[in-house]
């Protein structure tokens, strides 16, 4: 390997894509990456990584899928052929759909059959475009609202019956014979022409669950999804404060802006609120019914000063860098770190690079390689745990 080649290098300057969604913001990305705000369209997830859909570029060469495959142990060290993490930066300004992401086998199988029938990566009816499972967390950057995991059917019938409403009450009826499985599929299949009257039952709420039932029914006035935010943990995290989602939860995130960090998938199945393509017979069929708390997540001080965010993944770390004056980490990588706020500077074998809010570095396999981020600015760093 000559010593132009990637792996070489001992930072890789990272241009990210951003993905325009209808639920995105047109001020939160723009704002952070200094743009003109506000944007033409609603800027919706900011992606690093290599996943073939948005892949990241490396700057003034080929895209980050590309370099690896020209050479995967020195970007990526022994072991390894794909990058296994994506991270992003969410701006939600608006629901995103009721959504569910598969298991390992669910994903690999769902893969293979889709790559049977022949259908396209891109094709809008396509559940899984990879066949990787999908585990992710999220870290708020402002206060950050979400739908994540079923109630306990008790206090969600307490919640259907409050407002007095006959169709809430079958909802609630429906959820005490057969528990959230059977409430959700009579939403589901609810008849289009009297969705406009059960949506109509939750907008007076003003508070908690009730308040952003109403929220969504103002906005999605014939969508049944709207009742799912009574059957659903609400999950409202401060700035800091982590939420990691399993493969199978239910869930929806409604407000505010995050760093997600997640397996590298594209593996959604919608449930609702969403004018994309919805598949009720495979959401419920890899969803999990069982009521379960969410798993809301506090960072931990590591030695080496990073903060780190726990989940019991294989594919991904996520740490926080609160650098101020400087953070020495010998963590092998790979690695990717993106500035949110403020600037740092990511120093590794002579090479520097400073980072702005919105900007980010891939750092390459490093064995023991010493990597030291300084500044008063905040970072996150996506990394991989060795190959098992």
């Amino acid at each position: 390997m000559n010593s132009s080649a990637p792996g070489d290098a001992g930072l890789l300057r990272l241009a990210n894509p951003v993905r325009t969604y209808a639920w995105g913001s047109r001020t939160t990305l723009a704002a952070l990456r200094r743009r003109t705000c506000p944007s033409p369209e609603p800027e919706a997830e900011l992606w690093i990584g290599a996943h073939p859909a948005a892949p990241s570029r490396i700057a003034a060469g080929p895209d980050l899928p590309a370099a690896i495959a020209a050479d995967p142990r020195g970007l990526l060290g022994p072991g390894r052929d794909r990058l296994p993490f994506l991270l992003k930066i969410l701006a939600v300004a608006a629901p995103l759909s009721i959504q569910v992401h598969p298991d390992a086998a669910r994903a690999a199988a769902g893969f293979a059959r889709e790559e049977a029938r022949g259908l396209a990566r891109d094709d809008p009816a396509r559940n899984y475009r990879d066949d990787w499972p999908k585990p992710e967390l999220v870290c708020a950057l402002s206060r950050f609202e979400a739908l994540c995991g079923f109630r306990e059917p008790g206090e969600a019938a307490y919640l259907l019956r409050e407002p007095r409403g006959p169709r809430l009450d079958r909802v609630a009826d429906a959820l005490a014979q057969g528990g959230p499985a059977a409430a959700f599929a009579l939403l589901d299949a609810w008849p289009a022409e009297d969705r406009p009257a059960l949506v109509a039952e939750v907008r007076g709420g003003s508070a908690g669950a009730h308040g952003v039932a109403a929220r969504i029914a103002r906005d999605r006035p014939d969508d049944p999804g709207c009742v799912a935010a009574l059957l659903l943990n609400l999950v409202v995290l401060r700035p800091g404060q982590g939420l990691y989602v399993r493969p199978r939860t239910v869930h929806a995130y409604l407000h505010g802006t995050a760093v997600e960090i997640m397996a590298s998938s594209d593996n959604v199945l919608r449930g609702g609120l969403t004018a994309k393509h919805v598949d009720r017979a495979e959401f419920a069929a890899v969803a999990d019914f069982a009521p379960a708390a969410p798993e809301v997540v506090e960072p931990e001080r590591t030695r080496a000063g990073e903060e780190l965010y726990p989940a019991p993944v294989r594919q991904f770390r996520l740490t926080r860098l609160c650098p101020l004056p400087s953070v020495a980490i010998t963590d092998p990588g790979p690695s990717a770190i993106v500035c949110v706020e403020g600037s740092v500077e990511v120093l590794r074998d002579g090479h520097a690079e400073r980072l702005n809010s919105g900007e980010a570095v891939f750092v390459p396999y490093g064995g023991g390689r010493e990597l030291v981020v300084e500044g008063d600015g905040l970072a996150f760093r996506a990394s991989a745990p060795p190959p098992a």
